[in-house]
């Protein structure tokens, strides 16, 4: 299952995303995890929740690969649907959620993160928006809380990656730690979470959400009506072929002989 919650004796949900081979979710798994999140906020039992995968990365956003392979528009509205299911389900939890990031957090990872409540990171942590080269548009909003302004532009419209320790100077990550201390520091803030008195808690996280000054929900769905327009247009269609085809070429120079190996790194190289 590519979603999984244990819920410890300490009234922590611990929910862990694991999709091989980097946690790129099929819209399925969105919706998994959005109820997999709203699950853990409704257990009174539950004091925090830590959000954390396992593999080579927290989150590569979006399979485009399962949209490349579905006919018209279902599985691109289905992941639009999904994430913002997701998003929405990690800011509404009625208790704090700790994401704890390692490795890569791209697309919809951003807008994992940017919507929880503490972020902690592993050194080897960073979080950036590629969606200006697959055609698409999303997370900015969620991206927007995690640096500052004219870094946020920088980033949407270059690429750009950005360190985890580049988001513990701006006070948006709390803590960097070594990738074998991730786990147990998540834990950690967590449990000192949930040894408060959980009904003033949870009236906290109502109270911050209720004064934050940016409507994340409304946010993000404008962002996705430019994602459908550009999909109308092709632009979005004509830039997830371009993505798709070379994973597929990089794939082939993974399994192949090195001297081949090599002409297929140099073909990719040069698009």
């Amino acid at each position: 299952m590519a979603v999984s919650t244990t819920i410890h004796s300490s009234g922590i949900a611990e929910i862990v995303v694991d999709t091989p081979p980097v946690n790129a979710l099929a819209v399925r798994d969105w919706y998994d995890l959005a109820d997999a999140v709203r699950h853990s906020g409704r257990d009174p039992a539950v004091r925090a929740a830590v959000l954390r995968a396992k593999g080579r990365g927290f989150n590569a956003g979006v399979d485009i690969k399962e949209m490349q392979r579905t006919t018209g528009y279902s599985a691109l509205l289905g992941a639009n649907r999904g994430c913002y299911a997701a998003f929405a389900a990690v800011y509404d939890c009625e208790v704090p959620v700790i994401a704890a990031v390692h490795g890569f957090c791209l697309g919809g990872g951003v807008g994992l993160a940017g919507n929880a409540d503490i972020v902690v990171a592993s050194e080897d942590a960073y979080f950036g928006l590629p969606e200006v080269d697959r055609g698409a548009l999303g997370a900015a909003t969620h991206l927007a809380r995690l640096v500052p302004q004219h870094l946020l532009r920088a980033m949407v419209y270059t690429c750009r990656n950005v360190l985890a320790t580049e988001l513990h100077a701006y006070g948006s990550v709390l803590s960097v730690v070594p990738p074998a201390e991730l786990r147990a520091t998540a834990l950690a803030v967590a449990g000192e979470i949930a040894e408060k008195d959980p009904r003033v808690i949870r009236c906290a996280k109502e109270v911050l959400n209720g004064i934050d000054p940016v409507d994340v929900k409304r946010g993000y769905r404008f962002e996705q009506g430019f994602t459908y327009e550009l999909t109308l247009t092709g632009a979005g269609g004509a830039h997830r072929d371009g993505f798709t085809g070379q994973r597929e070429a990089e794939a082939e120079a993974e399994s192949a002989p090195p001297d081949l190996a090599r002409r297929y790194t140099d073909r990719s190289t040069t698009r």
